[in-house]
C-alpha cells in the first residue's frame, strides 16, 4: 500500500467542487462549457479544478474541434476504491499484524 499516493488522491477529492465535477462526469463525457454551466464560479476557477483532476489522472481530457472534452478515468477511481477497501478491512497484509503490544494483557 502506498499511503503517500492514497493521501494525495484523497486531498484532490477533498474539494466539494471537484466531487461535484466527478459526479457530473459520472453520466458521460462533457465539455468544459457544459460543466461550467452547472457552477456559479468563473471559467478560470473551473480551469484550475480541471487541471488538478487531469494532472492527477482522475479525469482525462481530449480536444474536439475548439473545445476540450472531459471524461472520468474509472481505472484511477477503481484503484482508489480498492485502496480504501484494503485499509478498512482486515487482511493478511494489514499493518495491524505488526502491532506486538497487547492492551488487554
Amino acid at each position: 500500500m502506498n499511503y503517500s499516493n492514497l493521501a494525495t488522491q484523497l486531498r484532490i477529492l477533498a474539494d466539494e467542487s471537484r466531487l461535484e465535477i466527478i459526479d457530473l462526469l459520472s453520466c458521460n463525457e462533457l465539455c468544459g462549457h457544459d460543466i461550467l454551466s452547472y457552477f456559479n464560479f468563473s471559467q478560470p476557477t473551473l480551469s484550475h479544478h480541471m487541471k488538478v483532476l487531469v494532472e492527477n489522472r482522475v479525469v482525462t481530457k481530449r480536444r474536439e474541434g475548439n473545445k476540450f472534452m472531459y471524461r472520468l478515468n474509472n481505472d484511477i477511481l477503481n484503484d482508489l476504491k480498492q485502496s480504501l477497501d484494503m485499509i478498512s478491512r482486515p487482511s493478511s497484509e494489514c499493518i495491524c499484524h505488526s502491532i506486538t503490544e497487547d492492551c488487554n494483557a
